[in-house]
């Protein structure tokens, strides 16, 4: 019998509103495939992102239209090649690690040689709000070890990033600006940032004007983002940001994030973790890429109103690795 694959959609809603410099959304609509061989079923999760070009719809049917190729024996390598970075191909690579950890009563971890994975600790991101709401929002996360804070490019990022500090005051801190600032904005944010302790500044300028980043000091580590997808994307982010974040819906799944990670190391660049607005199905292949990372974001299951049952264990920011039950 060859194997079926099927996709659908799910839909999650969002605890309250989540904002960042280009808009808010109170759902989470996402897509699972399902790779069935005889009786065992592998699974994968991905969230199709307009900033990318994509939509839940169009996802949908490039992960349809590679149904017949894994029903004739497509396998990960090969889909590498039958499918582009993004969202669809994520969505396939991690239902076809899933299923053949299955297959062979293995962890994907140790299909993949790889040490096996310990619990890691997370950001919690706060979305963009007043300066006075983010921090109240800070406030109630204070025992976090490392908070995330999202920006807009306006006048306020610094008061908003002065009212996290204050009232947590013993949290890590890292930055996203999701392409909103100017590089004259971004140099003069900055030494505020610098003097606030916080760790990163992620994706300042747009992936189109990055290049103006190129020779100018900054006084603490730029995170390249939605300039970073693939491995083909990585070399000339060399000597315009320290750090990357790796996303499986930018790289195409597990597959290829592994690569990326690797390829990134040995070109001196430390590595973050991140994720989509999703469910614990997406979050446990990233959970493997985070090990060791020097950030980590896979959050996105505590913003939402619910998650999925089995789902990652988290211990208000610690996250234990994936059980069989839900993944790998």
């Amino acid at each position: 019998m060859p194997r079926l694959l099927t996709v659908r959609e799910e839909v999650f809603p969002i605890r309250g509103t989540f904002r960042i410099s280009r808009g808010a959304r109170t759902e989470a609509r996402i897509l699972v495939c399902e790779i069935a061989d005889g009786d065992v079923v592998g699974r994968g999760e991905c969230t199709p992102y307009a900033r990318y070009g994509e939509t839940v719809d169009e996802v949908a049917r490039a992960i349809a239209a590679i149904g017949p190729a894994i029903a004739g024996g497509l396998e990960r390598e090969g889909l590498q090649r039958a499918m582009r970075p993004g969202a669809a191909r994520n969505a396939v690579d991690c239902a076809l690690w899933d299923l053949e950890a299955k297959q062979a009563g293995r962890r994907v971890w140790e299909l993949a040689g790889l040490p096996e994975p310990e619990p890691v600790t997370t950001a919690f991101t706060l979305s963009v709000d007043t300066p006075e709401a983010m921090g109240r929002a800070a406030a109630e996360a204070a025992d976090r070890p490392l908070l995330k804070l999202k920006l807009t490019g306006d006048e306020e990022d610094a008061d908003r990033v002065a009212a996290v500090r204050a009232n947590a005051p013993k949290a890590r801190i890292i930055v996203d600006a999701n392409e909103a600032l100017t590089l004259e904005a971004a140099v003069a944010l900055a030494p505020a940032l610098a003097e606030a302790g916080v760790e990163l500044l992620e994706q300042p300028l747009h992936a189109e004007a990055d290049e103006a980043l190129r020779g100018v000091p900054f006084p603490l580590p730029l995170g390249a983002d939605e300039s970073c997808h693939d491995t083909a994307t990585l070399p000339r982010l060399v000597g315009l940001y320290q750090v990357i974040n790796i996303k499986l819906d930018k790289t195409g799944g597990l597959t290829e994030a592994l690569r990326l990670r690797a390829a990134a190391e040995a070109a001196g660049l430390r590595v973050m973790v991140g994720c989509m607005l999703a469910s614990s199905l997406a979050m446990a292949p990233a959970h493997l890429v985070a090990q060791g990372a020097a950030f980590v974001d896979i959050d996105g299951p505590l913003l939402l109103a619910r998650d999925r049952s089995p789902g990652l264990r988290y211990e208000r920011s610690l996250v234990h690795p994936p059980e069989p039950g839900l993944w790998g």
